[in-house]
């Protein structure tokens, strides 16, 4: 596996070998969680707000603007919200013309809830997402997603489940900015937040017996930004041997493509350099399978099977990854280029069979652990957590509903999908019946 240490990073490691001159690692020494592989874990978003919450920012990703009414909304799926403890009204009614609500991520009472779902379902733990904007002004710990992702580690902590960092670098300037924040604002998660020392028994998901840290959005073209130009390998250099807050494994999320250098994947070799250095890459499936294509599933396993190959002979391990369906109707419609080639239920969900398929697959292919997109996501349709099958409707808007099935049935396929995943039950490729 190469290693991309600058000289002025490769004099300090060995200054902190010297005795007498070490610099103390501040990482906690053990986890519950010691390695990623046999677990089925899911991204975590946590950025919705709405009006009138602690957050004081109004409506955040239900809505364009601030505002959440039928001419703003961006949501394609409705929460099911029967057990939060705090819900906030809409100007959206039910069928029986009751207000419909929704929940906010900046109460702590909805993270406790999500990770109590986990628990409950067998939903190994989450990635929390970090955007690159929330690493701007990392001085001060007191953003609304700290918080969030303060309640997160604690939720976690008390249901046995696994959390982890996900660095996500959408956002990033392409004059002006480049990793260095991110280096930044990990020093604060472990400083102020403590995120890999919470004691024993901690929560935090290690790897190879280390604090692993995702970096997600390397290597797409659509990107203004170019991985050359960044610092991705000082980043990864830093997490990786930094005497005090390194030691990490690292995980890369990467396209599709990214074996090939094709299609959805920039055409340049050094992203193979990149991905040499890491121990984690995790290739961004969402979108690039359908079952509305002729047999998706044998190209799926094909395409698999090709990469833990490729994975193997560069002692990198592999992350695929599954995801229920696909919809932003409702989100696209702020970009008219974009609306005219979207429609609602555009990868559709089938009950679930989309889904099974997928998780089937990646476990005869031989996939050791999965990454599933994504718990919370209801404003790109791809949210596994509880969803309404009976949203509110109108002819002015119009939200996907749950194709009959109760609104758990995403949680408990993929808890289902863990135990399969570690052997506990038998691999079935028949989707299970709820009884």
């Amino acid at each position: 596996m190469k290693t991309l240490l600058p000289p002025l990073l490769a004099f300090l490691c060995l200054l902190a070998s010297i005795p007498g001159l070490s610099a103390e690692n501040k990482h906690g020494p053990s986890t519950r969680h010691p390695t990623y592989k046999g677990l089925v874990m899911a991204g975590y978003q946590g950025w919705f707000r709405a009006e009138g919450d602690s957050s004081g920012e109004g409506w955040v990703h239900y809505g364009r603007n601030k505002k959440f009414d039928a001419e703003s909304v961006t949501i394609d799926f409705w929460p099911d919200v029967s057990e939060y403890e705090k819900i906030y009204p809409t100007s959206f009614t039910h069928p029986g013309g009751s207000v419909a609500k929704v929940f906010s991520s900046a109460d702590r009472s909805t993270t406790e809830l999500h990770f109590k779902w986990m628990q409950q379902y067998g939903v190994d733990g989450v990635f929390m997402q970090r955007f690159f904007h929330v690493t701007r002004g990392h001085q001060k710990s007191d953003k609304s997603q700290d918080h969030i992702l303060r309640n997160a580690l604690a939720a976690a902590k008390a249901n046995g489940r696994a959390l982890a960092v996900m660095y996500d670098l959408s956002g990033l300037k392409t004059t002006g900015e480049d990793c260095s924040s991110v280096i930044e604002d990990w020093k604060m998660l472990v400083d102020e937040l403590k995120v890999t020392n919470q004691g024993a028994d901690q929560p935090y998901l290690y790897h190879n017996g280390k604090p692993l840290v995702a970096i997600w959005g390397v290597g797409f073209p659509d990107r203004s930004y170019n991985i050359r130009n960044i610092g991705i390998n000082r980043l990864i250099d830093f997490l990786k041997n930094d005497p005090v807050y390194g030691g990490c494994s690292v995980m890369l999320g990467v396209p599709t493509y990214f074996r090939d250098l094709d299609k959805d994947c920039t055409s340049a070799p050094y992203l193979h350099e990149l991905i040499e250095s890491v121990d984690i890459v995790m290739p961004w499936m969402a979108q690039r399978w359908t079952p509305l294509v002729h047999n998706p599933i044998e190209h799926i396993r094909d395409h698999v099977l090709a990469d833990i190959r490729w994975t193997k002979e560069r002692g990198v391990d592999y992350a695929p990854l599954i995801y229920p369906g696909f919809s932003w109707r409702n989100l696209s419609l702020g970009k008219p280029d974009l609306a005219r080639y979207t429609a609602y239920g555009a990868i559709p969900r089938l009950g679930g069979r989309f889904y099974w398929d997928q998780m089937t697959t990646m476990i005869s292919a031989g996939a050791e652990m999965i990454y599933v997109a994504m718990f919370d996501e209801i404003d790109e349709g791809t949210a596994i957590f509880k969803v309404s099958d009976n949203p509110p409707v109108s002819d002015r808007f119009h939200f996907v509903g749950n194709d009959g099935v109760p609104s758990d049935h995403y949680l408990w396929l993929t808890g289902l999908g863990a135990k399969m995943l570690r052997r506990e039950i038998p691999l079935s490729l028949q989707m299970p019946e709820r009884k």
